[in-house]
């Protein structure tokens, strides 16, 4: 990108609710990029949280300048909601919607602006589990393979900020797969979309252990197949 002072290369998007054990993790893996700090900004809203998540978000942006943090609230629930509302605060060319119990690699903004040279404007970028635990990694692996395999371009959204604002934003009814549902509408309008797996994002596994008997693996992957399906895109996950 050409480097004009003042520019943001790329605004990363934070929904937040109830995060204040995960969000100041997310928050330093930004300030680990490879990049320069003060073309990076983050985004992080505070979608009704009854937790510190606002206070640990102050908190670090004090630590981390030059990086700039900015904190908005939205007080309507929801994950596609929240997204929208950091999206139109941003001022980046590039936007990265990243989970709030995730942490980027150091190298993905500088893959986010190559990729975007080389004419791909919007993507998902490659998942890993954040843990040692073997079957949650296999989970995760066995759900990249897939995207590969069949082509889906799903989690972790990134896009254009002039591309995104053309095609009209996450739809605000979809509380899973709404990035799925946005590429897909992207895809139509001719835009190219890839599957970025030369940098990862790093996430939690902690929903899938939120039922006895790993369980939890049964359910999100019965979720996923489903919103992939275009079913149950708007229950609460």
């Amino acid at each position: 990108m050409q480097n004009v002072a003042g520019t943001i290369d790329i605004s990363v998007i934070i929904p937040a609710r109830n995060e204040e054990a995960f969000v100041a993790r997310a928050l330093r893996s930004i300030a680990r990029q490879a990049w320069p700090l003060e073309r990076l900004e983050a985004i992080v809203v505070d979608n009704a949280s009854s937790d510190g998540t606002a206070a640990v978000v102050l908190q670090v942006a004090r630590e981390l300048a030059p990086l700039r943090i900015v904190l908005v609230e939205e007080r309507t629930p929801g994950r596609s909601r929240a997204k929208n509302r950091g999206a139109a605060v941003a001022q980046g060319t590039l936007l990265l919607f990243l989970d709030a119990d995730s942490v980027m690699a150091p190298t993905l903004a500088s893959e986010l602006v190559a990729h975007w040279h080389t004419g791909y404007p919007a993507g998902s970028v490659r998942v890993i589990a954040e843990t040692t635990d073997r079957l949650d990694r296999w989970f995760f692996d066995l759900m990249e393979l897939g995207k590969t395999l069949f082509r889906i371009r799903a989690q972790m959204l990134y896009c254009s900020r002039a591309w995104f604002e053309r095609a009209g934003e996450f739809d605000e009814r979809f509380e899973i797969a709404e990035d799925r549902e946005l590429l897909q509408r992207l895809q139509r309008m001719g835009v190219p979309v890839c599957h970025l797996t030369t940098s990862w994002i790093a996430t939690s596994p902690r929903r899938l252990r939120r039922l006895p008997l790993r369980l939890g693996l049964v359910i999100t992957f019965l979720r996923w197949l489903l919103a992939e399906l275009g079913v149950g895109r708007h229950w609460r996950y």
